[in-house]
């Protein structure tokens, strides 16, 4: 059977995997449509600073995104600012993606780069004070905490990076950690426990979080003991980052791929998953590491191994 499609590659996702996969597969000539529905770079653009890509010292999320989607549509690849809405696959192998209620393109490979989203907690109250006093980007949200104290959430790399970003707001910092140390690099670690407006509260989770229209009590509890203790503040004095981590986006193939224990697309070396001409890279993987050299990596394979896929078709 013919495969009748308006574009070789489609992808779903433009942040570092998605661009990655865009620039090897237009150089390679094949007609490629990346699909973003928000700003280029996908998950990065919420980080203050990058420091761990190499040959860039130092660059701004957003700058890095912006400079991604520059590269790709110089080598010929095009970007939808759009929600793809449904994923099909057609009897000859072929995807159908619909967006704008009833738009269709038809691609004969489709790499799925949808990347991530942060990962809740689940203290009783974060969702009641979403946007009202819980956040989940430090970029994003920091101004609004400036000479107020900030709890954040998490022993990681994203929290301790994020944490000492809302220094230059926040007149406190307080890192809230449910183990007995840091996950991150010691680097960074060193970093935080030197910064002068930042302390830590180790073996400790937050249960609730209360108040009125506005949040005014935390209820914090020591792991160790498993005792519970509450600390009052003035309504709108004080603020909330979560940095526990992330989840895949996934929902639009669940139907067809392997989903790993943390959620993520299972792929083999070749980015490839179990449905032939589907490929997954970055973030949405089922991975150790979720970085932004690593989502780069991941999408040099899917479009090499997308581009081998078509070729033998």
């Amino acid at each position: 059977m013919a495969m009748q499609t308006d574009v070789d590659l489609a992808i779903l996702g433009g942040g570092a995997a998605g661009y990655s996969a865009a620039i090897y597969a237009a150089r390679a000539n094949l007609s490629t449509v990346v699909f973003e529905q928000a700003m280029p770079g996908g998950q990065i653009t919420t980080t203050d600073i990058i420091e761990n890509y190499p040959g860039i010292t130092s660059i701004s999320g957003a700058e890095l995104g912006m400079r991604f989607q520059e590269h790709a549509e110089a080598t010929g690849a095009e970007t939808r600012y759009v929600s793809v809405e449904a994923v099909s696959h057609n009897e000859d192998g072929s995807f159908n993606l619909s967006y704008d209620a009833g738009t269709k393109l038809t691609a004969k490979a489709l790499i799925v780069a949808s990347g991530a989203v942060p990962r809740p907690v689940g203290f009783k109250g974060e969702d009641t004070y979403k946007g009202r006093g819980v956040s989940y980007c430090a970029t994003c949200d920091g101004m609004f905490y400036k000479d107020k104290q900030v709890f954040v959430i998490g022993g990681g790399n994203a929290a301790c990076e994020e944490g000492l970003f809302l220094t230059n707001f926040a007149s406190h910092v307080c890192m809230v950690i449910r183990r007995n140390d840091f996950r991150a690099p010691q680097g960074v670690v060193n970093r935080v426990l030197a910064h002068e407006k930042i302390s830590v509260k180790y073996e400790t989770s937050i249960v609730e979080l209360s108040g009125d229209a506005l949040p005014s009590t935390i209820t914090f509890r020591n792991n160790a003991t498993g005792t519970c203790y509450n600390e009052e503040f003035k309504p709108g004095s004080f603020g909330i980052f979560v940095f526990a981590g992330t989840d895949p986006v996934t929902c639009l193939v669940t139907d067809f791929v392997d989903l790993g224990r943390d959620g993520g697309i299972q792929t083999d070396e070749s980015m490839a998953t179990k449905t032939p001409g589907l490929f997954a890279a970055g973030d949405v993987r089922s991975k150790r590491l979720r970085q932004v050299i690593t989502a780069a990596s991941d999408g040099a394979i899917a479009a090499t191994s997308a581009y081998e896929y078509i070729k033998a078709l």
